[in-house]
This record gives structure tokens, sequence and C-alpha cells, in this order.
């Protein structure tokens, strides 16, 4: 799966444990909610500004986010952005 993909999907997954909604997320963070759902599509390459404020939004490590992307098993990170 692309990095962009798994890390959204991370951020959908932490973001709903919490029961907050993309507009409450992306109130917190500073982000328009649409925007928010484009980077949980996996449709963005998300700064990494916008990474801090998301886990900081969350309470989790930056790393917790990156969960689960394994550059060595990947054969072209070179995607959209």
């Amino acid at each position: 799966m692309d990095p962009c993909q798994l890390l959204g999907a991370n951020v959908r997954r932490l973001r709903q444990e919490r029961g907050l909604s993309q507009e409450e997320l992306g109130f917190r963070i500073g982000i328009h909610y649409t925007y928010l759902g484009s980077v949980e599509r996996g449709e963005r390459n998300v700064a990494l500004r916008n990474i801090v404020r998301i886990a900081r939004a969350l309470g989790v490590p930056v790393a917790e986010l990156f969960e689960g992307i394994d550059p060595a098993q990947m054969d072209d990170v070179s995607g959209p952005g």
C-alpha cells in the first residue's frame, strides 16, 4: 500500500477511536476538514508540520502515524506531490 494511504488510514483509525469528526479534528489542528479528508484517503503528501499537528491533536507520538509503513518493502514511493 502507498505510504500516503497508510498514513491516512492511521489518522482515520486514531480519529475514530477518539470519537472525533473530521470537522472537530480539523478545527483542533487548524486545517479545513476537506483537507483532512483528503489526507485520510491518501490523496495528499502531507507536510511534516501538519503531521506533527495531527499527532499532537490526537495525543499520539508522530511515529504512531507511520505504523505499518516499511520503506524496505516499497518499490516506488514517488506518488502524488
